[in-house]
């Protein structure tokens, strides 16, 4: 579950919870909600807590050494 996913599962459980009034028959509504609502924010925070461990975007990029120009060239060359 990524991160929308997450923020969309939890704004739709916050309206469900808070802001429906309606009954239906064989489902508590706020209970669905609540549920949904739970789920959401564990997954926003899931996947916080794995986009902080593979350390974002241009790890991968700031890994490498410094560009330099006029650098000798490598022994053997």
């Amino acid at each position: 579950m990524g991160l929308g996913v997450g923020i969309f599962l939890a704004a739709v459980g916050a309206v469900l919870a808070f802001a429906v009034t309606d009954t239906v028959s064989g489902v508590n509504i706020h209970t669905v909600g609540w549920i949904l609502l739970i789920v959401g924010i564990i997954g926003i925070v899931l996947s916080m807590i794995f986009w902080s461990s593979w350390a974002g975007p241009g790890y991968w990029s700031r890994r490498r050494g410094p560009y330099v120009e006029d650098a000798p060239p490598p022994p053997g060359y």
